[in-house]
């Protein structure tokens, strides 16, 4: 089924303990759609700037994810800078750059608009809400936040929190949000708030998936080449929307091989810098891994 992502696309400077990348094709969009692909066509909207290039248009687009929905504004495109150094599940951010995105309200396609699924990536709650008010009411919506949203726009992020189907984050987040300190009592108080499914990242270690019908929690894949994390969260969240979103199914068996398969693709994601990684892979290699963390993780 149709799956929409509304978010960023970027350029980012990175520095790991790997080594380091300018200029390299970032945003929670970007990897979110190119993750979703492997499973389903996407409809991406966002912004861009005069500086983005035509090779990576294209790069989208030869993975089906349709571009229609793609702003072109005067000026330069989002851009990030940012350091892992001992702690590769945190990143120093050195330099950000709203540029383009400063004054973007973003505006979806009407034929866009009968999307079943949708996925807000991280932006102010009042732009998620803009967005939505745009969707068809009756679409899946799952939304990601980050902690700038959760410490200075808190009653916006309530008060759509309340309107959506599924909240993605990560075990900081998920604790600022509840008010909670362990991640257990954290997700079932955000239930609370409205979402009826919390997933909660917990990078190398995982994830877990609350509802108040089950509870699930599953190990990352044990990938031991970690070159760079920038961007792991949101192929995550794109694994696991293109999946439900391919299935036509928000039910508990779907939901646990969705956030399977959410693991699965972050775990290629972290292996090189940029797309790169996820650019030399296909299907078969997302199914092999697969079948693989389903072995390590099956009881005897």
């Amino acid at each position: 089924m149709s799956l929409l992502v509304v978010g960023t696309l970027a350029y980012d400077d990175v520095e790991t303990p790997a080594g380091r990348v300018k200029d390299a094709l970032g945003g929670a969009a970007t990897y979110f759609s190119y993750a979703a692909s492997f499973f389903t066509p996407v409809r991406l909207v966002g912004v861009i700037g005069e500086d983005f290039r035509a090779e990576h248009k294209t790069l989208l687009a030869e993975r089906g994810i349709d571009l229609s929905g793609l702003e072109l504004a005067k000026g330069k495109s989002f851009r990030w800078s940012g350091r892992y150094t001992g702690d590769l599940n945190v990143a120093v951010t050195l330099d950000t750059q709203l540029n383009v995105l400063a004054a973007y309200r973003p505006a979806v396609p009407v034929r866009f608009r009968d999307s079943r699924y949708v996925f807000l990536a991280n932006s102010p709650p009042a732009l998620q809400a803009h967005v939505l008010d745009q969707v068809d009411p009756g679409a899946f919506v799952a939304m990601d936040t980050m902690n700038l949203w959760i410490d200075t726009a808190r009653d916006d992020l309530a008060a759509i929190l309340r309107r959506v189907d599924a909240l993605v984050v990560n075990d900081q987040e998920a604790r600022m949000i509840a008010g909670e300190p362990t991640l257990i009592r954290a997700g079932r108080a955000i239930l609370k708030l409205g979402p009826k499914v919390v997933v909660v990242k917990k990078g190398e270690h995982g994830a877990f998936l609350f509802s108040e019908r089950f509870f699930y929690a599953l190990p990352a894949y044990p990938t031991d080449r970690v070159v760079d994390p920038t961007g792991a969260g949101d192929t995550f969240a794109g694994g696991m929307l293109g999946y439900l979103a391919h299935a036509g199914r928000v039910d508990e068996a779907h939901w646990k091989r969705a956030v399977a398969y959410g693991c699965v693709i972050a775990s290629f994601t972290v292996e090189d810098f940029s797309l790169d990684r996820l650019r030399g892979i296909g299907r078969d290699d997302v199914e092999r891994r697969f079948q693989e963390l389903h072995r390590f993780t099956a009881h005897p």
